[in-house]
């Protein structure tokens, strides 16, 4: 039995009670009559369709064809060609060739040249890669490990990748679980301790064991680190911990594998959030990732367009597509979204081409689905927050919202739907929180003396997505948009 005083455990669910024999008998009966009700039912349904099919034409003369049948438009898009070749380079995740890597030619070097003593007896630095969403630094860093895995395989060295995305990690006995879970997939090995209700030292120590058993070097790939801030009660954010505890595993003698850790992250202040004891363990070799230009975009777009089949993508495809994710800090992630989206799309309306249209209808989608994405796990103070300054920024004129006039309506927003009210302080916490997510950016501006200092913040997406995406919120709902825009126009007139 697993000990006591766990870090993170499950509640065992409580079992059924017992069904009487009287009440099982009298259900097998109920079953049974049921049962024989539906197949006569259902004999009788045969025996109708049977006698409208043997007709020539249905009982009311309508001349009118049946509807075409599942298997029938399964084989029919079967037998299609369709747009798309190749639909693993429309994959964001996937990783391409080292030709297919564009503009990022020394941040490519800069961390191959790091992390290429691993092809000896020796440990790789640790590495800090950060900078906007969709910049390559995933690409980059899964590029060059398959590279050395492949070396490193044919000079009998037992090299791991161990990759793990801690946006949906929410403590570090989660996390911890989760490089033990990949260490041994790595390995083709099987995980021996449970991930619930054990103590988070005995999955530290079960991913010792792995790593111990079965490699001689090791990269732990931590993305979207910053993600991974773990419970509330903790001073120490968790991704600080465990950063500190994988660092100095190697100097304690718990593991014997040469390891290096790469943390990446969107966000360029991570590092001041970690503990003083983890920064003087981990001491990594910073990579700045900055933003695609648009140029940039239509060349990583055009070295996938051999995704689709020949001469069916139009000319203004990809440079409508590029310009879209210029628009989101050069998030090459989004273009490459666009174009699988805009292929999809083409292909289920029977087009023989992927158009400028699809783009356009493509952009609306993945923006709604981005936003979703995001707001789905959100909490409501920050729906609300969020709501506001959207708001704002809908009706302003350069599509930006002042932190003072977005709280006016945050206020305005709690008191409609009787909720919490944070101070404007905490508003503009909650409003900074949500620029990990890339969907808002702010700048510190002030508009001559007697406006004072404020934030001034700017959407990723259109401002209407992000408000028509939170009203799916039931809260939200009940607030009326007509009274919520004329809030936010009487606040943006008073604006000084």
């Amino acid at each position: 039995m697993w000990g006591m005083g766990t870090d993170d455990s499950d509640d065992p669910s409580d079992d059924p009670e017992s069904i009487t024999d009287e009440t099982t008998a009298e259900t097998e009966t109920t079953a049974q009559t049921d049962l024989s009700n539906a197949t006569q039912s259902e004999t009788s349904d045969r025996r109708s369709s049977s006698q409208v099919t043997d007709d020539s034409h249905p009982s009311d003369g309508s001349s009118e064809s049946s509807p075409q049948s599942i298997e029938d438009m399964l084989l029919e898009f079967d037998e299609q060609q369709g747009l798309i070749r190749d639909r693993s380079l429309l994959d964001p995740n996937y990783v391409v060739t080292e030709d297919r890597i564009v503009g990022r030619d020394a941040q490519l070097q800069e961390v191959t040249k790091m992390l290429r003593v691993a092809l000896g007896d020796n440990r790789p630095p640790n590495l800090f890669l950060y900078g906007p969403s969709g910049t390559g630094k995933s690409l980059i860093t899964k590029a060059v490990c398959n590279n050395i895995g492949r070396i490193c395989e044919s000079r009998d060295i037992q090299f791991g990748t161990i990759e793990v995305n801690c946006q949906d990690l929410d403590t570090l006995g989660v996390a911890v679980y989760e490089l033990a879970q990949q260490a041994a997939d790595e390995a083709g090995v099987a995980v021996e301790v449970p991930k619930h209700g054990v103590a988070t030292k005995e999955k530290w120590d079960e991913l010792y064991r792995i790593v111990n058993e079965h490699f001689d070097s090791v990269v732990f790939v931590l993305d979207e680190l910053d993600m991974l801030v773990g419970r509330r009660d903790k001073q120490e954010p968790a991704f600080s911990r465990l950063l500190y505890q994988l660092s100095r595993a190697g100097a304690n003698d718990e593991l014997n594998a040469y390891i290096s850790v790469v943390a990446i992250s969107n966000d360029t202040k991570m590092m001041e959030a970690v503990g003083s004891r983890a920064v003087s363990s981990f001491t990594p070799e910073d990579v700045h990732f900055d933003d695609y230009d648009a140029n940039q975009l239509k060349t990583i777009l055009r070295h996938r367009q051999d995704a689709f089949h020949e001469d069916v993508v139009d000319d203004d495809v990809i440079p409508l597509a590029a310009a879209f994710a210029a628009q989101t800090h050069g998030d090459a992630r989004k273009g490459i979204d666009l174009m699988r989206v805009a292929g999809e799309l083409a292909e289920r309306e029977g087009d023989a081409r992927v158009r400028e249209e699809h783009v356009r209808a493509a952009q609306a989608k993945v923006e709604k689905n981005r936003v979703l994405e995001v707001v789905r796990g959100i909490s409501t103070q920050k729906k609300l927050c969020l709501y506001a300054t959207a708001a704002v920024a809908s009706q302003s004129t350069d599509g930006t919202a002042r932190s003072t006039t977005g709280y006016r309506v945050y206020q305005y927003l709690t008191d409609a739907i009787d909720a919490e009210q944070y101070h404007q302080e905490t508003y503009v916490n909650k409003m900074k929180e949500l620029t990990t997510y890339s969907l808002v950016d702010f700048e510190r501006r002030s508009h001559g003396p007697s406006s004072g200092m404020f934030l001034e913040f700017q959407f990723g997406e259109r401002p209407e997505t992000i408000l028509e995406t939170l009203r799916e919120d039931s809260r939200i709902e009940m607030v009326s948009q007509d009274e919520v825009q004329s809030v936010v126009k009487a606040q943006i007139r008073n604006q000084t």
